[in-house]
């Protein structure tokens, strides 16, 4: 499964998620192909906020915390077959991990170990994130393999 922020203005206007750069970084991130990324039997995505919360100065506003309070209680109970979660981007990773978070992003994806198998901590693949991994080389060189190997074990 997939967590990731409520999709922006272009994702929206086509209804397909992780239709844009993000969404093309991200399955790079995971090695596979649209098809199987689109694979509902395979690969389930969901938004933290289930709701767009509205435009902000620098992009879009946070997931709104009474949207996910709200609808995840009625939706994760029927996935039943989630093996591993790709917790991408900080509003996800608050949402699922709570109090075992870390002290911020790059301390909770360098952790990544912690969470598995059940949880991969991410950084959003948006390009307003490109200095952070470049900063950040560990999570090209041992992350991403990491989360390729257990999607194609999974797959």
């Amino acid at each position: 499964m997939i967590v990731g922020q409520a999709p922006g203005t272009k994702v929206h206007n086509t209804g397909i998620p992780w239709n844009d750069r993000s969404g093309d970084t991200l399955r790079g991130w995971m090695d596979v192909d649209r098809e199987t990324f689109y694979d509902e039997s395979r690969i389930a995505i969901i938004p933290v906020g289930l709701c767009y919360p509205g435009k902000g100065t620098m992009g879009d506003l946070p997931p709104r915390k009474e949207c996910s309070e709200i609808w995840l209680p009625h939706i994760l109970p029927h996935l039943t077959k989630v093996r591993l979660t790709l917790l991408v981007g900080i509003y996800a990773q608050r949402v699922y991990l709570g109090e075992r978070m870390k002290e911020n992003l790059t301390e909770t994806v360098r952790a990544w170990r912690e969470y598995m198998p059940e949880y991969v901590p991410t950084p959003h693949p948006s390009f307003h994130n490109l200095r952070w991994q470049q900063i950040n080389p560990w999570f090209q060189e041992e992350v991403v393999p990491a989360l390729r190997a257990a999607v194609h074990r999974l797959l």
